[in-house]
């Protein structure tokens, strides 16, 4: 009993306590300054200039490499011979901050890493520009893997800072000291300091749990930290103004009877005929691509590639799989670099500009993809995990066109209810199944009012029965006259929409024409042989 009154003597001591929150305040002063240097690390790692990424690399190298004490102690002497006059306590924070970011861009970039390539190149095609794509898109996701580590980092940090005394710093562990040397009470001294650290630990503990769980959508969605990153604020199962008049942002719970469970095409129609502009076909192609060279390495994926997309022409690429498809579509949209030839979208290069009859690369991709109205629909659908169904409708036309979040979030609804989604606005992309993640992908791309829309293999990644949405959706605006360029091995749906089939193999194109010419009496022995195979017939 005695030890214990004891233990409560000093741990409620005002001498222990300020000695507490020095050590505290260090801690989340340093943490602090380590995170913000440590991002810019990160960065610095990942930028493709290479004396950048090497003095990130060389700096990380140094602070990791060396004592934190010996780090201190340098700073402590060596500051004042530079004629940089600091407290001991602002020493302390700095050196602990300096330390910190090495560790905290690893931690970060390693998070940035984790966030699939795919995320970006969704990103990418709606026009969001590299820093936008970053902030809105990789780093929300990536956190989900960074806090847990900055977390046991944080931990650390709050611990380490007892060996700030060696610089005079009186945090606690150098006050416990000093009332050890005065009252030789070793175990209840030190034991409530212990208690200090337990408590201030334990803390950031719970911190860093519950914000984990805020940063799940899969936890907690209607909480979701993640959602609050990107500032949309809506609340779960939002659907619209309720019949009753209460606001738009009351909860809203559908009966499932009442639910849509399928595209409507009339819905698709109007959107598409209220808020983007179909192209007027003309006799100029609107896209056009010349003599497209493209190779990885040693291996040549696409071998001299002409092709023209006529203004309101739905044209089907087919070919078995590694016959550079894909890679066209990814070219088109500058996803990835021509090695050989040009393309024309509208008349004009993306990323590209013309220069003494050479190509050079521009600065600004992100810019004219949206100029030149090009949109991408994947085959892994490549939504934002981060934000639900009508936020990543509404994130690219707010953040890269500028316009009103109110005008936005209308089409967006509309766009949903067109493709059989709108129940779904506020769900996120885990919840929903294969054929409603293509639909909002979908309706994502259309949010942009392209003028192109590029589809790679939209239904490959989809089991049978999810397949007949999906191309219904596509199916509805060929009717409502869009361009497109679709890479699919659905040979009716080809029959049905295509206005001209392009067969390629080996990165060439082998033959092209109408759909009765290429899949009713194709002429070339490839086609024959792959449509056989694909037909089972």
């Amino acid at each position: 009993m005695d030890f214990i009154s004891e233990v409560a003597r000093y741990l409620f001591s005002t001498f222990m306590l300020e000695g507490a929150f020095i050590t505290i305040g260090i801690g989340i002063a340093a943490m602090a300054g380590g995170l913000v240097f440590g991002l810019l690390l990160a960065l610095m790692r990942l930028s493709r200039f290479r004396p950048v990424s090497a003095i990130a690399a060389f700096y990380i190298w140094v602070f990791r490499g060396t004592p934190q004490l010996l780090q201190l102690v340098f700073l402590f002497d060596a500051l004042p011979r530079l004629g940089i006059t600091m407290s001991p306590i602002m020493t302390a924070i700095v050196g602990f901050a300096l330390n910190e970011a090495a560790f905290a861009g690893e931690i970060v970039r390693g998070g940035i890493n984790s966030v699939q390539k795919n995320q970006r190149l969704a990103a990418a095609s709606l026009g969001m520009s590299p820093t936008l794509t970053l902030f809105r898109v990789v780093l929300p996701q990536a956190l989900r893997s960074i806090v847990p580590a900055l977390g046991n980092d944080f931990v650390n940090v709050v611990k380490m800072t007892s060996i700030a005394s060696v610089i005079a710093v009186s945090e606690l562990t150098l006050r416990s000291q000093q009332i050890v040397a005065s009252t030789f009470e070793f175990f209840p001294v030190f034991t409530a300091a212990a208690i200090y650290y337990l408590v201030a630990t334990s803390i950031l503990g719970a911190m860093q749990r519950s914000l984990e769980r805020r940063l799940d959508p899969t936890v907690a969605p209607s909480e979701s930290m993640a959602r609050r990153l990107v500032g949309l604020g809506m609340r779960r199962r939002v659907v619209g103004a309720r019949p009753d008049g209460e606001p738009e942002d009351a909860e809203r719970i559908v009966p499932i009877e009442a639910r849509q469970i399928g595209p409507n095409p009339t819905k698709i129609a109007e959107a598409i005929s209220r808020e983007i502009a179909v192209s007027t076909p003309v006799l100029e192609p609107f896209l056009s691509c010349k003599s497209l060279e493209k190779s990885y390495g040693s291996r040549q994926v696409i071998k001299d590639v002409n092709l023209e997309v006529m203004s309101g022409e739905v044209v089907v690429l087919m070919g078995p799989s590694g016959s550079g498809k894909s890679t066209i579509l990814r070219l088109i949209d500058h996803l990835e670099t021509v090695d050989g030839g040009e393309i024309l979208v509208g008349g004009r290069h993306i990323g590209y500009r013309a220069n003494k009859g050479k190509l050079v690369p521009t600065r600004h991709v992100h810019q004219e993809r949206v100029d030149a109205g090009v949109g991408m629909v994947f085959q892994s659908f490549n939504l934002f995990e981060h934000m639900t169904v009508l936020e990543n409708l509404i994130e690219a036309p707010v953040r890269v066109l500028g316009e009103s979040r109110e005008v936005v979030r209308e089409r967006a609804l509309l766009l949903l209810e067109g493709v059989g989604l709108r129940d779904h606005a506020n769900d996120y992309p885990h919840s929903l199944s294969g054929g409603q993640a293509q639909r909002a992908a979908i309706a994502r791309t259309l949010t942009m009012r392209p003028k192109l829309i590029l589809f790679d293999e939209p239904t490959s990644s989809l089991d049978p029965e999810l397949v007949s949405d999906v191309l219904e959706v596509i199916r509805a605006l060929a009717d409502a006259g869009l361009t497109m360029l679709v890479v699919t091995h659905e040979v009716q749906f080809a029959r049905d929409v295509a206005d001209r089939v392009v067969f390629m193999d080996g990165g060439v194109v082998v033959e092209q024409g109408t759909p009765s010419e290429v899949l009713s009496n194709p002429q070339h022995a490839r086609t024959r042989q792959f449509l056989h195979r694909v037909l089972g017939e």
